[in-house]
């Protein structure tokens, strides 16, 4: 991967896919895979039941394909529904990619841009860097997603990522920010009631704060802490905002980002010389996206918003 005045690209062959079904039909079948029934997707587009079940009617005709089945339950998706699903949902979110694009057009900044961040970003970090980025380009809208799952750039799903891994996927632009240290933490009152563990094998008889399904990031990380491990858990779950929320309410220790550590109410680092994490930043987009003003206006804040962020974080 070659870094580039502060960018990294990627390059790599991508497939595109096309047909001959208009897309107002894959729409249709989403909306059933999703709610399971005609009524329900035509709730959910906004449409009239009986045109989702034409549109259900004409993409098995023009497929040559069953893609139901109903069962008292409802309907009953097929192995050739569920097979595309998938390539549905890219044109979906290729779909929705165009309608930004399209709104872009004009003076200045403007449009609409989508942006995925981490759970715990998006709550604690985002809202006052796109309050400024905002301040700044009042014209343009951000759709922000909060999710776990690292979104696919090269299919649309959002214009901008912020990742705690390196990006894998090809033609990407990305720009590495710094690194985010993490490490154990508690609430004041929390080791007022139950005492500062005197070393790891100390935790044993504290309440933990720990994923239950933990994302590939965190399984990668975790191997280096062997002491952290869910059996040990008091307190599970796999939102980072619950844990967060957690820790602060003096439930147990946790692992939580030094920045967001500091913040009030402050916490305070537990066993600050055994638990020491690190995970790298990286802001990312599409390679085809970097000339566009309202994604390169983003890209800019999100960078600088962060790297203020983490430079803060590192002295915590």
């Amino acid at each position: 991967m070659k870094e580039e005045s502060g960018y990294a690209v990627m390059y790599d062959g991508t497939a595109s896919v096309s047909g001959h079904v208009e897309w107002e039909l894959y729409r249709s079948l989403l909306g059933v895979l999703r709610e399971g029934s005609l009524s329900g997707a035509a709730r959910a587009l906004g449409v009239a039941q009986p045109t989702v079940g034409r549109h259900v009617a004409a993409l098995e005709a023009g497929l040559g394909l069953a893609l139901f089945t109903r069962s008292p339950s409802g309907l009953l998706p097929t192995e050739a529904a569920l097979a595309l699903r998938a390539h549905a949902e890219a044109m979906e979110s290729t779909a929705a990619a165009l309608e930004r694009a399209a709104a872009s057009y004009g003076d200045g900044v403007r449009g609409v841009v989508r942006v995925s961040v981490s759970e715990v970003m998006g709550v604690e970090v985002m809202p006052a860097i796109l309050a400024r980025l905002r301040a700044r380009h009042p014209a343009l809208k951000v759709e922000l997603v909060l999710t776990n799952r690292v979104q696919d750039l090269l299919r649309r799903e959002a214009d901008i990522a912020v990742r705690m891994t390196a990006p894998r996927q090809d033609q990407l632009v990305a720009r590495r920010i710094g690194a985010v240290a993490i490490g154990l933490y508690a609430s004041p009152a929390y080791l007022a009631a139950h005492g500062m563990p005197a070393g790891a094998a100390d935790l044993a008889r504290h309440a933990l704060i720990g994923y239950d399904q933990p994302p590939p990031y965190v399984r990668e990380a975790a191997r280096t802490v062997p002491a952290w491990r869910r059996a040990a858990f008091s307190l599970r779950t796999d939102s980072d905002v619950a844990q967060l929320a957690l820790i602060r309410a003096g439930a147990g220790i946790g692992f939580c980002q030094s920045g967001l550590a500091a913040r009030a109410p402050a916490l305070v680092r537990v066993l600050p010389q055994a638990f020491a994490l690190a995970f790298d930043t990286w802001v990312t987009m599409h390679e085809d996206l970097r000339d566009s003003p309202r994604c390169r206006a983003a890209f800019d804040a999100l960078a600088e918003g962060l790297r203020a962020y983490l430079d803060g974080g590192a002295a915590a």
